[in-house]
């Protein structure tokens, strides 16, 4: 692996107020950053393509250019960077991260990534592992916030991430080969393949990544105990057009990893630096039949989704024969968790007439966990499983050609909690030639208790957990500027919540800690979750670009009047890129995110920090690029968790062959 280290310094700064000036300036013939970038098509928010304005919904996209741009490597990382979004990691890639989507618990959002759902049954909240989702031939990112339940079902109040890989090209082989390397020993090596031969549409890539870290516990401030990271990842991507109208799709998603951990070793129980690490293993495939009616009036799709996951945590400690004080490491297994889903999927289109369209299909999905806590013989293995059936219909209709509105309806059938039903309605008007759009949505979902939440040692012992339930609402406006070279949006957001599950630990002796003294999952009776987000993307050059997002969340319990842990109150992020040539670039970004709580009785304050990347790109030929980057150029090196590390100032470089 890469050893060598690379320094790279550069900074780009532009006064906010030559803003206007410059859009005003900008010459718009011939720009390929102009509008096109601004008039988005989607397809998260109703699970068909469709302008972004029709919506009616608040949506992020991140591109391949993006990603490619701005060099980030972590998905996680990525998703800070966007409106009304809150990453939290327990030090560097492969940590334990956790996203919030307006205030959303971890759990409560879908990650998707080629129609595979990569939130896990074996974690305690049924949170994907973000800590191992690495960029990897990615085409595109979008990030659909606020409550989805009608079309995603009970994972999705929250939003939902929507990863889709690359599939296809203009030939029958194409091919990207990329390394870098950089500080705490860290590298990459990233191949991929795409093309399209005959009927055979593909998309496949290889991750191999590498980190020596930092000592995470905030009580190493020298490495002595670094918490390594290694994570292998593979993503496919096949269409096969049986015929003109019917086609066959296989997909798959694979990533290992071993990552170091800080651990509560005895006799302190505190936590340390200490060599205990982690493996893991999700393997995911996807295979689907689609077949298009009617000249393409009536489409559906047939699917099966099957995933698996395993994490297993190793480091036991012995006290010695010869000191009862002193303890003896092994690296031997003392925890593992499983999670498998199996899912079923039909959806089916129907378009009636240019201006109306229906959407409607049937899920059913069984979920199962296995885990255990190592070696205590007195240890029975948890297991559980659950199975949910759900079916939904949608309808979307355009009028006078301005005003779109969408309405949905669904019903779920949780094996273990019932029925419900949740419902969706939006609206988007668009005025003036389109450069006005007004919208607003309403829905709301349910999502159950986790498996491990029901089956664990940390059951509630009082009574049974109740499901969680959301609604929520936003009304909003996107305006075009300046010769549609500037995008600016504004929206309000509120979700009602009942029965969030939390966890009590314990620390305060109460009822159920008896029978429980490690703690237990419990309900908290109501939480709101209200703000604002505004966004600003701007072309201000044929070659240079800015954006720009600021979201003001307020979150709370509302029994009890406290914050909701590690939801900032204020986020906020600028970036800005020139691009005098094609495949050469130059740029940066800040980050801030504001102070915030780490624990639910608001005791633990977190301090707000402040990440500032630079990132650069030159094509040596029209095959060979070289670029770099540094991250967190003022090396804040605030905790982003308690008791945790942040990582400090660090510089990367690499090649990227066009093949």
């Amino acid at each position: 692996m890469f050893v060598t280290r690379t320094a790279t310094l550069f900074a780009v700064l532009i006064p906010a107020c030559v803003l206007q000036a410059a859009l005003a300036d900008a010459d718009p013939v011939g720009d390929a950053n102009s509008a096109n970038d601004l008039e988005q098509v989607v397809v998260t928010a109703t699970r068909t393509e469709q302008p972004l304005e029709k919506t009616g919904s608040s949506m992020s996209v991140v591109s391949a250019s993006d990603l490619d741009t701005r060099q980030t490597l972590v998905v996680s990382d990525v998703l800070a960077q966007l409106p009304g979004m809150a990453v939290s990691r327990t030090g560097g890639p492969g940590q334990t991260t956790s996203l919030y989507i307006r205030g959303a618990d971890p759990g409560q959002s879908l990650v998707l990534i080629d129609g595979i759902r990569l939130n896990d049954p074996s974690t305690p909240d049924g949170e994907p592992v973000l800590g191992d989702l690495l960029v990897n031939d990615i085409q595109r990112i979008e990030v659909l916030r606020g409550p989805q339940s009608t079309l995603y079902g009970s994972n999705a109040m929250g939003g939902v991430v929507n990863i889709l890989t690359q599939r296809g090209a203009d030939e029958a082989v194409t091919g990207r080969v990329e390394a870098q390397a950089g500080t705490y020993g860290t590298s990459r090596l990233n191949a991929v393949a795409n093309g399209t031969d005959g009927p055979v549409e593909y998309g496949s890539a290889v991750n191999a990544y590498d980190t020596r870290g930092i000592s995470v516990a905030d009580t190493s401030n020298v490495d002595t105990e670094r918490d390594g990271y290694r994570n292998l990842g593979v993503t496919a991507n096949v269409r096969v057009h049986v015929g003109d109208d019917v086609s066959i799709d296989l997909r798959g998603f694979d990533t290992l990893s071993r990552t170091g951990i800080a651990g509560y070793p005895p006799p302190d129980y505190t936590l340390q630096a200490t060599p205990e690490f982690i493996r893991d293993s999700l393997l995911a495939g996807y295979a689907a039949l689609n077949a298009q009616l009617l000249d393409g009036r009536v489409t559906q799709r047939l699917a099966v989704v099957g995933s698996d996951s395993n994490r297993r945590d190793y480091g036991i400690y012995a006290p010695l024969a010869s000191d009862p004080n002193a303890y003896l490491f092994t690296p031997a297994e003392n925890f593992y968790a499983q999670g498998g889903a199996t899912r079923l999927e039909y959806q089916g289109v129907i378009e009636a007439g240019a201006a109306n369209e229906m959407t409607y299909g049937a899920e059913t999905e069984l979920t199962t966990l296995t885990t255990d806590s190592l070696p205590d013989p007195a240890n029975t293995p948890t297991t559980g499983r659950d199975r949910v059936n759900g079916y939904y219909g949608q309808w979307q209709s355009t009028l006078a050609q301005q005003l779109t509105l969408t309405g949905g309806l669904r019903y779920d059938h949780d094996q273990l909690f019932g029925g419900y039903t949740s419902v969706k309605l939006a609206g988007a008007w668009q005025l003036f030639d389109g450069a006005t759009v007004l919208r607003a949505n309403y829905g709301n979902g349910f999502k159950a208790p986790t498996l491990y939440q029901q089956f664990s040692q940390y059951s509630n012992p009082l009574q049974a957990l109740k499901p969680e339930t959301a609604a929520g609402w936003e009304a909003g406006a996107d305006q075009l500027l300046f010769d549609q070279r500037l995008r600016a949006s504004l929206t309000y957001f509120t979700r009602q919540e009942r029965n969030e599950i939390d966890f009590n630990d314990c620390f305060v002796p109460g009822a159920g800690c008896a029978s429980r003294p490690y703690g237990y999952y419990y309900n908290v009776d109501r939480v709101r979750a209200s703000g604002v987000e505004a966004e600003l993307v701007a072309h201000l050059q044929r070659t240079l670009s800015a954006w720009l997002n600021y979201t003001n969340l307020t979150a709370v319990d509302e029994l009890t009047g406290l914050q909701l842990a590690r939801r900032p109150h204020i986020t906020a992020n600028a970036g800005l890129t020139w691009t005098p040539v094609d495949r050469t670039s130059l740029g940066g970004s800040v980050g801030y995110v504001g102070s915030r709580y780490d624990d639910v009785a608001n005791t633990v304050p977190l301090a707000s920090c402040t990440t500032v990347n630079l990132f650069a790109s030159y094509a040596l030929n029209a095959w060979l690029q070289v670029f770099g980057r540094v991250d967190n150029l003022l090396n804040d090196r605030s905790e982003p968790v308690a008791g945790y590390r942040a990582l400090g100032e660090a510089f990367y470089a690499g090649l990227r062959a066009v093949l």
